[in-house]
């Protein structure tokens, strides 16, 4: 009867492993990224450099976000979009871009917004009744760093004039339209129910002029 012949390995035998210092173990995680403004009718391509620059100075990736209210102005703002990614990746940076219809960058920009990204502004965008700058609200609402770049002109600029002067009329119209409601209330007897009815009108104006702000911001 044959024997089967059993090798059983000694551990001692073994090889030692010595540690690579030449491996380098990669950390997987999520990089800082520099998230660029882009409106529509901008010139974006002039200011690449300096985002090429300060991404390199901050060592982060780029994502370019554009935002425009009408549909026929997203083509033209992706074609602008796809060729300041293409100057940008030919600097040997990682790039991503991103179009939103919409009216409201502050809104856009919390949709894409990160822990530890940072913003750049490439042309000062006038917001609300009050006109704030959107760097300014950018930088109070989401505590970010913000970076301005002014080296371009913007289209959009042009037309701040015209929705001010409607903005403003709508708030006048408003406050006009409730002042008449208030005169002909203080038309009637004075009593408690007089003084009931001024202080409830104060809470649609507000409200209506608060809605109309919206529609501007």
């Amino acid at each position: 009867m044959n024997k089967l012949k059993v090798h059983t390995p000694t551990f001692g035998c073994m090889p030692t492993v010595e540690p690579d210092e030449s491996i380098q173990i990669i950390k997987l995680g999520l990089s800082p990224r520099l998230i660029v403004l882009v409106p529509p009718d901008s010139d974006c391509t002039s200011v690449t450099r300096r985002i090429c620059r300060l991404a390199f100075e901050t060592k982060s990736d780029i994502q370019l976000l554009g935002l425009c209210d009408d549909p026929n102005q997203e083509m033209a703002l992706r074609r602008e979009l796809v060729m300041v990614a293409a100057l940008i990746r030919s600097a040997k940076v990682f790039v991503d871009m991103k179009v939103e219809v919409g009216t409201k960058w502050v809104d856009a920009v919390k949709r894409n917004y990160r822990d530890g990204d940072m913003l750049v502004c490439i042309a000062e965008q006038p917001v609300g009744i009050r006109r704030r700058p959107l760097s300014q609200i950018l930088e109070s609402t989401l505590k970010a760093p913000i970076y301005f770049l002014c080296e371009m002109k913007s289209t959009q600029s042009q037309s701040t004039g015209p929705s001010q002067v409607i903005a403003w009329s709508g708030i006048i119209g408003i406050i006009t339209g409730f002042f008449i409601l208030q005169v002909k209330i203080a038309q009637l007897p004075t009593d408690w129910f007089q003084t009931l009815l001024l202080i409830l009108l104060l809470i649609p104006e507000f409200g209506l002029i608060w809605v109309w702000n919206s529609l501007f911001s």
